[in-house]
């Protein structure tokens, strides 16, 4: 069955970024709910091939019935392996919206949200790995203190942790609601919305290993697109940003300065299309808030 359940951000500037040619082999490494990927398939023709990565069950149940189309249930991490594997290399453009799809915000079971009350599960997998309860009860103190300074950005987070440990210290965290109260002690009067969603999405972050994965991943497009090909990646956290903004530019995720040689020449895998990130607009923002924190870089395989 195929519900459209995500409203596709910045769609025209990732579909001007790929430059897709009608018998190209593309990429979409987050599936979702599809639109980023019907988007492509509207411009491919009948010798185009589109391969799409998404490891969660409601994006396989949402999948496309289209010839073109390979649909690969795992997570992005594989992408080398899957792209060998599918003979689809070398690929003409690689499309990744590293957000979490509006459906699972909007499934209380999923734990996601902090607007609703459900189980702290977050794993994009639910066959596999830690929950965010998981997390909750038997992590250090120092270790979730890193993870929501991390991933969170969070100022406070050594009293947040310290209210973590007297609640887990009478009960485990089982539910959204527990950790949403929690965390409500903590959070500024004017700004309880914004907090809570630091809190969750750095829960998010650590239980998917969505750091570990992007490193992995970007590192794998070097091997499998084609010289010209085109790489659209956007993010919606400082760190992500951070990591792709280093990588288009240098190569190199840690390092925001190019290496060059003793005759000052330069040795980068891409060029970039955009030299500005890019943003939404007001009007995008206004039609789909969770659009706000967006950006958008765009690079070319050299070669």
């Amino acid at each position: 069955m195929n519900v459209t359940y995500h409203t596709p951000v910045l769609l025209q500037a990732c579909m001007d970024g790929l430059n897709i040619k009608p018998d190209g082999v593309y990429c979409d490494l987050t599936f979702g709910g599809g639109g980023h990927s019907k988007a492509i398939l509207e411009k491919l023709g009948p010798e185009g091939r589109l391969i799409v990565f998404d490891q969660d069950e409601d994006a396989w149940r949402n999948r496309i019935d289209d010839s073109r189309v390979t649909f690969v249930r795992h997570n992005f991490r594989f992408l080398y392996q899957f792209a060998k594997f599918l003979d689809a290399t070398p690929l003409d453009g690689i499309l990744a919206d590293l957000g979490v799809s509006s459906h699972h915000f909007d499934s209380p079971e999923r734990g996601f949200s902090f607007r609703f009350e459900g189980e702290l599960d977050m794993r994009m997998n639910r066959q596999s790995g830690k929950t965010a309860a998981a997390v909750l009860n038997t992590y250090s103190e120092e270790d979730l203190i890193r993870v929501f300074k991390l991933y969170g950005e969070i100022s406070s987070a050594r009293r947040l942790v310290f209210e973590i440990d007297r609640f887990r210290n009478a009960k485990p965290f089982e539910t959204t609601s527990e950790l949403k109260d929690v965390a409500s002690k903590l959070a500024p009067r004017k700004d309880v919305a914004r907090f809570l969603g630091q809190v969750f999405q750095a829960l998010r972050i650590e239980v998917n290993g969505e750091m570990e994965v992007l490193r992995e991943m970007l590192n794998h497009t070097i091997e499998v697109l084609k010289p010209g090909g085109r790489l659209v990646i956007m993010s919606y956290h400082s760190l992500e940003d951070r990591l792709v903004k280093n990588f288009f530019r240098t190569g190199n995720m840690d390092q925001s300065e190019v290496e060059r040689d003793i005759y000052g020449h330069a040795s980068v895998p891409f060029d970039l299309i955009t030299r500005k990130v890019i943003v939404p607009s007001d009007e995008e923002i206004e039609q789909n808030p969770r659009a706000r924190s967006a950006k958008l870089r765009i690079a070319q395989k050299i070669g």
